[in-house]
């Protein structure tokens, strides 16, 4: 017994032994060995695999160090590969794995230029032998409690994009649990996965393999996209400069039924991004983009996207000079290549072909919850017209609100953004894509009209020099077939200026421009309670063919083809003004069909044009006042049908004291004289009805005086002057009526030849005589009045000169037509020396002035006030000469005691301001100002009677005395 138990103990011993030299070296070595001549055999890079370790008690398997490709460039590999068998798979029916470790392994996947594979490349397979199609199993069952892959390498490259695709990841890390492919079995995944360069994956949740089931969270950090831009750069010509992704979310996948695909959580956010054209110019940079609370079902296509929020958004955009967006040339796509001819399509692709396009695909629904963006700016050029337009967009922030792209419910807009250099838009509403309605609220702030500079030069010779849009409007869209668009609100356009380029004059201007009461329906009518002009201005010119300035400005544009079959106008727009009020308007006036021309200047302008209906022919009240020439009354009253003017008008103008110097460039060409002073009463009164003009013209000039005579072949050789002074009345006045008719629609007509036959009698009939001239303002007395004169330095009035000003004061009152013209007078030899001792004192007081205030000394309200003492002024001295002559004084002055230098310093400030033609011209302008001060505060001339003339520099009389002229002229 003893013995057989020996026996069998040896027995198993040796069986435990050769299993253990089996399991441990015998099966490994074999295994490693043919694994090897397998890699030789197949592989067609060096491969390798340097050690198998088994354990045939535990049943676990390590593969060492499995190295493919060429040494220092291996293409896969591992560093060890573990499994442990589990013994239950004998009697499971499936192959159980307690646990899969694969540490370090190292993969480089690399497409070449022609798109071949590396990995594709690495062995050679012998073709299999065709075998007959079996029927259709499950898939192997299988049961791995543990998978995980230990600090994992990849290396990925593309050369198929224009530019190569490279990223590495280094550091590899997943873990599987309980992963099975038994029906309805699940495993626990986890992956991370980060790179050298930044850029991080992270991946939990759940998978099956029967049926392929998976859900968890994904989440990517610092994702770079520069790294896969070259697969959207071949696509679209867009240039990354800059590009950082980071998103994370739920997902749930099953292919049981379908593709079935949902995300959950969704949080996406890009900052920064930058892309620029192939040409380097930049397209949009962006500084942050966040995208969070968004789900998105596959199987209902439908997104919802919680929030939106954008920060700092830069973009440009321009359209070419071939009318073509540049965005749209770059996503412009590539013709298609055409099908050939002899290749025919099988019937029933054919057929499947056209009812998949019969049948649309279903769109997508994409829901905006909430959206906001803050700080865009969008940069936008119109290389179409001549003069290229910039405009620049920004800063402009968007909120969206409730947007369905079914379009079957309203959602919410608000827009803010600036428009130029200080333009202001906001638009604050709700909008409706189907039907397409909207209601929004719209203002605007200062828009500068000279955006449309470019799109006017075509068509008219005008320079929009400035002008500023504001406006509250609220727009009301119901629909766009027909469009059913509303405009109510207000308008203001403010410093409009509007330049003639033929002549390089203003046109149009006006200060303000404001409508109120706007009311316009698209296609119906354009309502406008009041119109109210701040001073308007417009040049209107009739040439001598009895074209206009407007007439001149505008551009012939060439004819368009006439259709074969014109189409029926549509109704004409009703157009309803109430009320046009002016507001101390000016206009420019020229009529150069009358012979001598006429030509005024209109201000203070005040009045109201009433009702005017263009569905209602009814002549609208005109009442009109303002000034010629700042002075002359004008006045204009009746009424006029804007819409049809020859039909019916009826207007009465009046012109009262306009001043006839304005024609005296008409009166020396065509009388050979210019005026020397006259006023000119005018009295129009136009009535037309039906093209027939009947017009009165009252002409009264008084005070008519003729200039000096000049040189010109067109001057009539008739005693000009001889006419005038024989044609005034005993009150100095020219009266002179001027009927005119005619049929305006007669191009004969022309009221020019009744002008010149009227003014040619007049001439005719005068006789011969004298031209008085005002002879003396006083009677007796010899003073001389045309005088003033002052002591040296001074322009404080003395005694004798006060009595002359008394004198003239009277005389200019019982003058009324006669101004005082005071022309300021200073001597520099007189005068100089005087105001630079008075300039001297009066910078030693400012100076010691501030040294008693510094000190805390009790000093008076005005530095002129204080009284300087002696000694104090030497040690000032220095730093006059210095501050005021702007230079050290002499260093030879350094050897002279305090006195003297102090007398030296003294003679050259005061010899430096006895100089200063600004102090004289002072001086000048003050003994002008106190002489008008006299007259007016004690002769008690009105103010606008007396005139200053600019100031001149001269010499004092033998006496001493500087004498300050005086002129007489008349209003």
């Amino acid at each position: 017994m003893y013995k057989g138990l020996k026996r069998a103990v040896c027995a198993l011993l040796i069986v435990v032994a050769l299993y253990s030299l089996l399991g441990f070296l015998i099966i490994p070595g074999i295994a490693l060995r043919v694994a090897n001549q397998q890699l030789a055999q197949y592989a067609t890079v060096p491969a390798r695999l340097e050690r198998i370790q088994f354990n045939p008690y535990s049943l676990e398997l390590n593969l060492w160090s499995l190295r493919i490709g060429e040494q220092d460039a291996e293409q896969a590999g591992f560093q060890r590969l573990y499994a442990n068998v589990e013994l239950d798979s004998l009697w499971t029916g499936a192959l159980h794995l307690a646990d899969v470790e694969l540490e370090k392994s190292t993969t480089e996947v690399l497409f070449a230029k022609d798109g071949t594979l590396n990995l594709a490349q690495l062995f050679k397979v012998p073709p299999s032998e065709p075998k007959p199609a079996a029927p259709a199993s499950g898939p192997f069952p299988l049961r791995i409690d543990r998978i995980e892959l230990i600090e994992g390498g990849l290396h990925f490259e593309d050369l198929r994009p224009s530019e190569a695709i490279e990223f590495v990841y280094d550091s590899l890390n997943l873990e599987l649990r309980n992963l099975s492919t038994l029906p309805d079995d699940s495993a626990e995944m986890s992956l991370v996965a980060t790179g050298p360069h930044g850029g991080r994956i992270d991946w939990q949740g759940q998978v099956s393999l029967v049926p392929l089931t998976s859900s968890g969270q994904l989440k990517i950090t610092d994702g770079k996209l520069k790294g896969i831009w070259p697969y959207v750069r071949d696509a679209v010509p867009l240039v990354l400069e800059n590009g950082v992704v980071s998103l994370s979310g739920d997902y749930r996948l099953s292919l049981a039924e379908g593709t079935q695909l949902n995300l959950d959580n969704i949080w996406i956010k890009i900052a920064p991004f930058a892309i620029k054209a192939p040409d380097n110019r930049p397209l949009v940079r962006l500084d942050e983009l966040e995208v969070s609370e968004t789900s998105l079902d596959l199987a209902k296509q439908e997104v919802v996207v919680g929030k939106v929020r954008s920060q700092n958004l830069e973009t440009w955009a321009a359209r070419e000079a071939d009318g073509q967006l540049d965005w749209q040339k770059l996503f412009a796509g590539q013709p298609k290549p055409a099908a050939n001819a002899e290749e025919k399509p099988a019937a029933g692709t054919a057929e499947q072909a056209t009812k998949v396009a019969d049948s649309p695909a279903k769109p997508w629904v994409v829901v905006l919850r909430d959206t906001q963006l803050r700080g865009y700016k969008v940069h936008l050029a119109d290389r179409v017209p001549k003069k290229a337009v910039e405009l620049d967009v920004g800063p402009l922030n968007l909120d969206i609100k409730d947007f369905d792209s079914r379009g079957e419910s309203p959602f919410n807009l608000s827009l803010d953004t600036g428009l130029g250099k200080q333009g202001k838009l906001q638009a604050v509403g709700q909008a409706q894509l189907k039907p397409t309605t909207a209601k929004l609220q719209v203002q605007t702030r200062d828009i500068d009209l000279r955006l449309a500079q470019a799109y006017m030069e075509p068509f008219v010779r005008l320079e929009l020099r400035s002008g500023m849009l504001d406006s509250d409007l609220e727009v009301s869209l119901k629909g766009t077939e027909p469009l059913a668009l509303g405009v109510t609100g207000r308008a203001l356009v403010n410093q409009l200026h509007t330049l003639d380029t033929l002549k390089e004059r203003d046109f149009v201007r006006w200060q303000q421009l404001l409508v109120e009461g706007l009311d316009y329906q698209h296609g119906d009518t354009l309502s406008i309670a009041t119109v109210s002009l701040n001073q308007p201005y417009a040049r209107f010119i009739i040439n001598e063919d009895l074209t206009t300035n407007v007439n001149d400005l505008m551009i012939p544009q060439p004819s368009q083809p006439t259709p074969a079959q014109a189409e029926p106008a549509g109704k004409p727009l009703g157009i309803h003004i109430g009320a046009i009020n002016i507001k101390e308007g000016s206009a420019n006036f020229a009529d150069f069909s009358l012979t001598p021309n006429f030509a005024t200047a209109i201000q203070q302008l005040n009045g109201e044009i009433g009702t005017l209906d263009s569905r209602k022919p009814e002549p609208a009240k005109v009442q009109v006042a303002g000034k010629v020439d700042r002075y002359a009354p004008v006045t204009i009253k009746g009424s006029v049908n804007p819409f049809n003017p020859l039909d019916s008008l009826d207007i009465a103008t009046s012109f009262k004291r306009v001043e006839l110097t304005t024609l005296t460039p008409y009166s020396g060409k065509f009388a050979g004289y210019r005026i020397r002073k006259g006023r000119l009463n005018l009295d129009l009164h136009y009535r037309i009805k039906q093209g027939q003009l009947n017009a009165d013209n009252h002409l009264v000039l008084e005070q008519l005086q003729l200039g000096e005579q000049v040189s010109s072949p067109d001057a009539v050789d008739l005693p000009i002057r001889l006419a005038v002074a024989l044609l005034k009345d005993a009150e100095g006045k020219i009266d002179i009526e001027l009927p005119v008719a005619g049929n305006l629609n007669d191009p004969q007509f022309s009221v020019a030849p009744i002008i010149w036959q009227t003014l040619r009698n007049l001439i005719l009939r005068a006789v011969q005589a004298p031209f008085k001239f005002v002879a003396g303002l006083v009677e007796g007395g010899t003073e001389e009045l045309g005088q003033v004169p002052f002591n040296a330095g001074s322009s404080e009035l003395e005694s004798d000169a006060q009595r002359n000003l008394d004198t003239l004061a009277n005389a200019l009152k019982e003058r009324p037509a006669l101004r005082l013209e005071i022309e300021g007078l200073s001597a520099k030899a007189a005068d100089g020396p005087l105001l630079a001792e008075q300039r001297l004192e009066r910078e030693y007081q400012s100076t010691y002035y501030k040294i008693a205030q510094r000190r805390g000394d009790k000093v008076p309200a005005e530095a002129k006030q204080i009284e300087v003492p002696d000694d104090e002024k030497a040690p000032m001295l220095e730093g006059i000469y210095r501050s005021r002559l702007k230079q050290q004084p002499p260093t030879e002055w350094a050897e002279l005691d305090g006195e003297q230098r102090a007398a030296k310093l003294q003679e050259a400030v005061l010899a430096n301001w006895a100089q200063s033609d600004l102090l004289l011209r002072q001086l000048a302008q003050a003994r002008a100002a106190s002489i008008k001060d006299y007259l007016v505060d004690r002769g008690g001339l009105a103010d606008e009677r007396v005139y200053l003339l600019d100031v001149s520099i001269g010499e004092a009389d033998p006496s001493g005395k500087v004498v300050t002229p005086l002129h007489l002229g008349s209003e």
